[in-house]
């Protein structure tokens, strides 16, 4: 399923418009995202939880010369856990 997929889907559910719910779509996300920047979770009752998770720095193999050892920095990834709700519907 797209992005416009869910926009169609939600438009239809909710009776509004395409434009409509495409508007909310995109400000969800942008929430969601701006909350992930400052290292919050999003917790969505029923459906799950967004979080950061974080990389520890490692070192890894240079694809290209498999010899030469390069070092990977630590980093930060966006991360989702499904709530009970969506684990009970998807089983």
């Amino acid at each position: 399923m797209t992005k416009q997929d869910l926009v169609n889907a939600a438009a239809m559910k909710a009776g509004v418009t395409k434009k409509a719910a495409a508007e909310v779509l995109d400000a969800m996300i942008e929430s969601i995202t701006k909350c992930l920047k400052k290292g919050e979770n999003v917790t969505i009752t029923g459906f799950g939880t967004f979080r950061v998770s974080k990389r520890a720095a490692r070192t890894g193999v240079n694809p290209r010369n498999p010899g030469e050892k390069i070092k990977i920095p630590a980093m930060k990834l966006p991360a989702f856990k499904a709530g009970k709700s969506l684990k009970d519907a998807v089983r």
